[in-house]
């Protein structure tokens, strides 16, 4: 038996869900990445495909909801589909509606039967819930009840300029965001809210999830073990085998010469 170095294993005790908004209002560009503007969508797949790479160990699973909800990718270990899967996502796809409850309603679905110590939920918003059928506090409590924890984060500047006929006038692009809802269903899962007005404002928020959720936990290690009793075992049938054709091999020639003699 060959017994190898001590190899770490990351464990991890979470399932990790991520719910994003695709409703209309999420391509309003006022958000900059390398020095050029793009909606808000983009940014959060830039910036959140960013931190589905470091959650390693940690099931994962993609939420969208628009005027809908719905699984885009299961919980997995797969980081690259469900970062994939995000980059293919589009706004409107799930109608241009914000239904922020049913997004939390579907992760309480797709959690409660998971046997593990911790469940998160990180829901991205850029608006108020204006469809589907579970209101976003009573869904929370649901959450709560569970031990789901919910981090929200509402993005969108809160000024930039538009061009009209009459010219240039700023406007307040997140007039919308209810960041009042957000903060209650954070508070209530024991969560908290966050708001990204820009992209590094977006990246700071997920650094600091990073830093509440750790990605791994207490690490198990183990020493790899491999067998090698086939090259003995091997050894010993081949000369087994070359063993038993010699001894053919005199037996045939030993029986002719003796019935020659008869």
């Amino acid at each position: 038996m060959w017994i190898g170095d001590q190899v770490s294993l990351p464990v991890s005790g979470r399932d990790l869900m991520m719910a994003v908004d695709l409703s209309g209002s999420m391509e309003t560009a006022d958000f900059i990445i390398n020095r050029t503007q793009v909606d808000r969508l983009t940014a959060v797949k830039n910036v959140a495909g960013e931190f589905i790479e470091r959650r390693q160990g940690d099931r994962i699973g993609l939420i969208l909801f628009g005027k809908r909800a719905y699984v885009q990718t299961p919980l997995t270990f797969d980081r690259t589909t469900v970062k994939y899967m995000l980059h293919e996502s589009e706004i409107g796809l799930a109608g241009k509606e914000t239904a922020i409850g049913d997004g939390i309603g579907l992760a309480v679905k797709r959690l409660r039967d998971r046997p593990v110590e911790s469940r998160v939920l990180i829901l991205l918003t850029d608006g108020a819930n204006t469809a589907g059928e579970v209101e976003p506090l009573k869904a929370a409590e649901l959450a709560k009840t569970i031990g789901l924890k919910i981090y929200t984060i509402g993005v969108g500047a809160d000024s930039m300029e538009m061009q009209s006929f009459f010219g240039t006038r700023r406007v307040n692009p997140s007039a919308d965001l209810d960041e009042e809802t957000l903060t209650k269903i954070a508070s209530l899962t024991g969560g908290a809210y966050f708001r990204a007005k820009d992209t590094r404002g977006l990246e700071a928020i997920y650094e600091k999830l990073d830093a509440l959720e750790p990605a791994i936990q207490d690490a198990e290690t183990l020493r790899p073990e491999k067998a090698l009793f086939y090259w003995p075992l091997g050894f010993c049938i081949l000369l087994l085998a070359i063993y038993g054709f010699i001894n053919t091999r005199i037996n045939s020639q030993y029986i002719p010469s003796t019935q020659s003699k008869l």
